[in-house]
C-alpha cells in the first residue's frame, strides 16, 4: 500500500516538477526579467513550454491547453481514488503533511517579496483561503445531499 502510495504522489507531482526545470541557455529564465522600457516585472511569456516548437495557432494552443487541464483533473480524480482507499490515520496524515508544505511554501515565497508586494500576496492567499472554505462547505452539503438521497 506504501510503494502505491508513494507512486501516486511520485505520479501527481512529475507534472510540476518538470514544468519547473531550468530551461537551456543563460537567456531562457523563467519568464521574470526585465519586462517593457526595462522595468523588472513579470513578462507575459512565461518562458519555453512544452509545446513551443510546434508553432501552434491560437486555437490549437487553447483546445491543448483544455487537454491538459482535463488531464490535470483526472489526474487529481485518480489520486483521490486510491487516497479514499487509505486508512482515515493514513489519509489525515497525508492532508495534514501536504497543507504544511504548503504552508512552508507560502512563508518562503512571502519572504522574497517586498512589503508592498507582501500585502497584496497576503489579500491573495485571504481570497484563496475564502474560496477554499466555501468549496469544502459545497462539497460537505453535495454529500449531505448524495445521502439524503439515498
Amino acid at each position: 500500500m506504501r510503494k502505491t502510495l508513494i507512486a501516486l504522489m511520485f505520479a501527481t507531482a512529475l507534472p510540476t516538477i518538470a514544468m519547473a526545470m531550468p530551461n537551456d541557455g543563460p537567456d531562457k529564465g523563467p519568464g521574470f526579467g526585465p519586462g517593457p522600457g526595462g522595468q523588472g516585472m513579470m513578462e507575459h511569456h512565461r518562458g519555453e513550454g512544452p509545446f513551443e516548437k510546434l508553432d501552434l495557432s491560437r486555437d490549437q494552443r487553447q483546445q491543448i491547453g483544455k487537454l491538459m487541464g482535463e488531464e490535470r483533473q483526472h489526474s487529481r480524480e485518480i489520486a483521490d481514488k486510491y487516497l479514499q482507499k487509505l486508512p482515515a490515520a493514513d489519509q489525515k496524515a497525508l492532508k495534514d503533511e501536504m497543507d504544511a508544505n504548503r504552508t512552508k511554501t507560502q512563508s518562503d515565497v512571502r519572504a522574497v517579496l517586498k512589503p508592498d508586494q507582501q500585502k497584496t500576496f497576503d489579500d491573495m492567499k485571504k481570497k484563496q483561503d475564502e474560496r477554499r472554505a466555501e468549496w469544502a462547505e459545497f462539497q460537505a452539503w453535495k454529500a449531505q445531499k448524495g445521502q439524503k438521497a439515498q
